[in-house]
């Protein structure tokens, strides 16, 4: 996965009507952080096999693919993913983990997977299943992140060039029918073995001469697999001022029984842990230093976007050592240290929240906001004018909830709202269709 290219390309799509009056918050008033782990699998250590087939590709005339991949271990075993998943779920930390399906043309992880027995390979995926996927979102990268799949044989394009390779020119001039076509292949191998996907990421350079039909067709694969209500996709990281906050494309259908869109999920970091190619990792400063006072996440904290990072598995491991992982675990602990305003949050959540902010319609009438949600979404948070007596309470059809004033925004909570200097930060789940934000004549009394 790279970046460098000019998002223009992508259609925004349909924009419902917000009144200016009401300012959609961050979920609970906190800064979304995570982490984007790529190029992750069951057991196979991709890069390991990745290596000659990318030196291949350019004719070994490129000294990045010339590394002695042979002395890397063929295998990332379910010990350290164990370790690195207990550890993430102790200290809050979500995000998302790559499953390549059929993983450097090694084998698929639905049929074989040669250098391992059907058993091993079945647990490694019940690994996942069950210790990653309660706070890791699970995506393909492609179907092998290196060669191109004959989607008619099931076998690699014979052709070892960069144009019949998933990192680089495939995608140029491929129909949106195309893209969605190979997406789906990838996606349905993760279903075949009960692996549920809302997104997908794509592998180095795929994509990024296509890029209108890479956001619909993840919007259609994703949907056509896995039924997912709003599909996302990584594609884009920034480590300069450009914004990074999630893109919601190709929005359609907001007031209907079917409303579509596809949102684009940015990374804000290198990958500073170690690489795909097991480089010495730049380290942790290079995300905040040691005083707590600058680094990259610091920028993008202090700017209050979601602040997403980006590393690769094989660094994280590297090759037994851990060292990006080390890297990662000072970063969490200087994080949490310095800040006591984050929510960490899965790709597929923070989508959520932003095709909610961006397309709910939000309307002002005689001091009640009216909602028509396309989309639920927990954790809603809005500023409105406090310009009313009372408490306010959530009416969605019949049933009324009242909120809960606290006394800080860091209490904030579902169903709770927070006085500030002349406004109210609510915070609520908001549900799809029509609901409404009144105030009754309750006596405020903050907790």
């Amino acid at each position: 996965m790279l970046a460098l290219e000019n998002l223009a390309a992508q259609e925004s799509g349909e924009r419902p009507k917000q009144s200016q009056a009401v300012e959609t918050l961050n979920p609970r008033a906190r800064v979304p952080v995570g982490l984007i782990i790529d190029d992750s699998t069951c057991l196979v250590n991709l890069n390991r096999f990745a290596m000659p087939q990318f030196n291949a590709a350019f004719g070994g005339k490129k000294k990045a693919y010339r590394r002695d991949w042979k002395s890397w271990p063929s295998e990332i075993p379910d010990d350290f993913v164990r370790k690195f998943g207990d550890w993430c779920g102790e200290n809050g930390v979500k995000g998302k983990y790559s499953i390549v399906p059929y993983p450097a043309c090694v084998g698929r992880l639905d049929r074989e997977v040669p250098g391992w027995s059907r058993r091993e390979m079945q647990d490694s995926i019940k690994l996942v299943r069950e210790r990653m996927m309660p706070n890791w979102d699970i995506h393909p990268e492609m179907i092998t992140h290196t060669r191109v799949i004959d989607l008619k044989t099931g076998h690699p394009y014979p052709d070892i060039s960069p144009k019949f390779m998933e990192n680089w020119d495939w995608t140029t001039g491929k129909s949106v029918d195309e893209l969605a076509s190979y997406h789906a292949y990838a996606l349905q191998i993760l279903k075949n073995i009960d692996l549920p996907c809302d997104g997908l990421t794509t592998p180095g350079g795929y994509g990024n001469k296509a890029l209108p039909q890479l956001s619909q067709a993840t919007l259609e694969s994703v949907r056509d697999v896995f039924g997912s209500e709003i599909p996302h996709y990584f594609r884009h990281l920034y480590t300069d001022e450009t914004s990074v906050t999630p893109r919601v494309e190709n929005a359609s259908g907001l007031d209907g029984d079917d409303p579509r869109c596809v949102v684009s999920i940015i990374g804000c970091t290198g990958d500073w842990t170690g690489g795909w190619d097991n480089v010495e990792p730049a380290g942790a400063d290079k995300f905040i230093t040691a005083d707590l006072k600058s680094g990259r996440m610091v920028d993008v904290i202090l700017r209050g976007e979601p602040a997403m990072m980006v590393c690769h598995w094989t660094g994280i491991h590297w090759n037994g050592e851990e060292k990006g992982f080390q890297v990662f675990r000072e970063v969490v602990q200087r994080l949490h240290t310095r800040f006591d305003h984050l929510i960490w949050m899965k790709l597929s959540e923070l989508a959520r929240y932003w095709a909610a902010k961006e397309l709910t319609r939000i309307t002002v009438d005689k001091g009640t906001i009216h909602f028509r949600a396309p989309f639920a979404c927990p954790d809603f948070t809005i500023s409105v004018p406090n310009t009313k007596p009372g408490m306010p309470a959530i009416r969605n059809e019949d049933q009324i909830t009242a909120l809960r004033q606290v006394a800080t925004l860091n209490q904030l909570q579902t169903n709770t709202w927070c006085e500030q200097t002349g406004k109210a930060v609510v915070c609520f789940d908001l549900p799809k269709g029509q609901a409404q934000l009144e105030w009754n004549g309750a006596t405020r009394a903050a907790d």
